[in-house]
Order: structure tokens, then sequence, then C-alpha cells
């Protein structure tokens, strides 16, 4: 029986590379973590290498969101809202960065086995 192997990083929600369905199930989660609007293009549809190349570029263009949302948020925030709000605010953007960048591990790995590059597992 043949070993399936996926990285620290892989995604819970798709199947290791070469496993059966794993491009289907890349496909789908690749869909689920862009716009909605990207399953209007046929190109994205049609083609999981380029789906997964716009999914890495959303992703960078969302942390690159985040990280703004950080260093802007007090002096942005400070005249419309309670100080205790503008702390919420910076927190909640920090989440959301740590989230994103654990989502930008998964995908671009995601993106190196759809490229070809298979993993090998390490003791």
């Amino acid at each position: 029986m043949p070993t399936y192997v996926a990285p620290p990083g892989w995604p819970a929600e798709v199947r290791p590379p070469d496993a059966p369905d794993w491009e289907r199930t890349a496909h789908n989660w690749l869909l689920d973590i862009c716009p909605p609007d990207y399953r209007g293009y046929p190109a994205l549809r049609r083609h999981l290498v380029v789906l997964a190349r716009f999914a890495v570029l959303h992703v960078e263009a969302s942390q690159a969101a985040a990280r703004r949302g950080i260093s802007e948020a007090r002096s942005d925030l400070r005249d419309v809202a309670l100080l205790d709000v503008v702390e919420a605010a910076v927190q909640t953007w920090q989440a959301e960065d740590a989230r994103l960048q654990g989502l930008r591990r998964a995908v671009g790995l995601v993106e190196e086995a759809i490229r070809g590059r298979r993993f090998v597992a390490r003791l």
C-alpha cells in the first residue's frame, strides 16, 4: 500500500500529494480560501496551477492588509473609538495576521505539490 506524505503545515482539508482525488481536494480548498468571485473565472476553475498562484497572491495581499491594519489602527481610530476598542482592533489584526501566516504556508505547500514537488517522511 502506498504511503502518501504531507509535510507539517499541510491543510487538513487537502489529501496528501498523489493520494486518490488529492487534486480535487486541493482545488476545492483553494477555491474556498479565495474570494467567492474567483469561482466565476474559467481559467481558475480549469487550471489548478493558475488557481494556486492566485490563491498565494490573495493570501499575501491579505497579510499586507492585516499588517497595515496593525500599524495604522491606533492613529486611524483614536479619534473615533475608545482606547479599549482601538486595542481590541489591534488584537484582532494581530490574530488575523497569525492565522494568515499559517494559511500562507499551507497554500504555498499545496502550490509546490501542484508544481510537482513531493515530500518525504522524516523520522
